[in-house]
């Protein structure tokens, strides 16, 4: 399954193939996901939220055709899927109403409101004891900022979901609404974070990690020729080039060292050991959604410069949430480096199926000992899990 985070596209306009048409937050990445299919965009079956795969989630034709029936098939084959996007929200009868008919006449109007209910006030849909309210990310992001209760709002988006829109008529009918004698409850010290799809996945496998038999190996190693290796190249630039770092550098140090010691250039599935040729160096990098780990291939056959330039690409990419799941899949060691934050030494949890991970600390200024005598040399600290 997916979540449709929002659409690039609306109801009427024209569509190109391979041109973006949403937003997809799978348990990976959140990605656009291109139209296979030219014409005009003529209606979407789910707006948001989660779908399973095989889900038809909008039509795509001719200008003017008439999809009713292909409309009805895929409503009635999506089983659970959200209901389709509404083009005007339709007001949910009083919940006494509902309770005591259950038929499939028109409904007849509710009871009045009372006195000191404004007639045009939200009312909450019906909803079981205990039943969590489904509300967007953005609804319940302003009904925390403005102290409002979700529980007494009718959603009016897909399957009565709680939109932006509904918390802020709420907002504006509250003053009203509320009794000059009722005081506000307290708000609870504390904000629930819903799991992205991303972050689920993390939880499971970075959990799945500690199952693993590990131990580490730390090192700290003279940095003096890491250091001036990255400083000659940053001279040998040319214009347009992609600024090294040390870590690219290490990047290709490291894939250089796995082509020569296989054992460690692998990964364990299914009670076997998959040892790989080419070293596909995967680095840890947090993004807004979570950890990803974007994937350099073949390192050891690459420079240092088209090191830096696939590192500064997919770094972006991952930031901007335009990941595609090729750039994080067959990664067969990973790098996790937070010298840059002033780190100077950390253990890295396991990335399951791979055997090993690299933790890289930053770069200090120490007293060491060189032949026999005192010097201050830039230091490098490393854990190898």
């Amino acid at each position: 399954s997916g979540t449709i985070v929002r659409w690039l596209k609306t109801e009427g306009e024209p569509v190109a193939n391979g041109e973006p048409l949403y937003e997809l937050d799978t348990d990976k990445v959140t990605q656009e996901v291109e139209a296979d299919s030219e014409g005009v965009l003529l209606k979407i079956v789910v707006a948001d939220g989660e779908v399973d795969v095989g889900t038809t989630v909008a039509i795509i034709g001719a200008e003017d055709e008439d999809v009713s029936a292909l409309l009805a098939g895929a409503q009635g084959g999506n089983g659970g899927a959200p209901a389709p996007a509404q083009a005007e929200p339709q007001p949910e009868p009083p919940v006494e109403h509902v309770a005591e008919t259950e038929t499939e006449t028109e409904p007849e109007p509710g009871p009045e409101p009372p006195a000191d209910e404004p007639a045009g006030a939200p009312r909450p849909a019906a909803r079981a004891d205990g039943e969590r309210v489904k509300a967007s990310p953005l609804a319940r992001r302003i009904a925390r900022e403005r102290g409002i209760d979700l529980t007494a709002i009718a959603g009016t988006g897909p399957e009565g979901r709680v939109i932006a829109e509904d918390v802020e008529k709420a907002a504006v009918a509250a003053p009203a609404s509320a009794p000059a004698h009722a005081a506000a409850p307290a708000q609870p010290e504390y904000e629930v974070v819903e799991l992205t799809s991303t972050r689920k996945t993390i939880a499971r496998r970075l959990t799945e990690a500690w199952a693993a038999p590990v131990f580490q190996l730390t090192v700290s190693a003279d940095a003096t020729a890491l250091v001036e290796t990255r400083e000659r190249m940053v001279g040998l630039m040319r214009e347009g080039d992609v600024k090294p770092t040390v870590s690219d550098v290490l990047t290709r140090l490291v894939a250089a060292a796995l082509v020569r010691h296989p054992p460690v250039n692998a990964t364990f599935v299914d009670g076997r050991i998959h040892r790989f040729a080419a070293a596909n160096v995967g680095l840890a990098v947090a993004a807004p959604g979570g950890l990803v780990v974007p994937v350099i291939r073949d390192a050891g056959r690459k420079s240092v410069q088209q090191v830096a330039a696939e590192r500064a690409d997919v770094v972006s990419r991952a930031r901007d949430g335009k990941l595609q799941l090729a750039d994080l899949e067959g990664g067969t060691f990973t790098i996790s480096n937070l010298g840059m934050y002033g780190i100077e030494q950390f253990v890295a949890v396991l990335n399951p199926p791979q055997v090993a991970i690299l933790a890289v600390g930053s770069i200090e200024e120490r007293a060491t000992a060189v032949d026999g005598e005192l010097a201050i040399v830039p230091t490098l600290t490393m854990t190898l899990t």
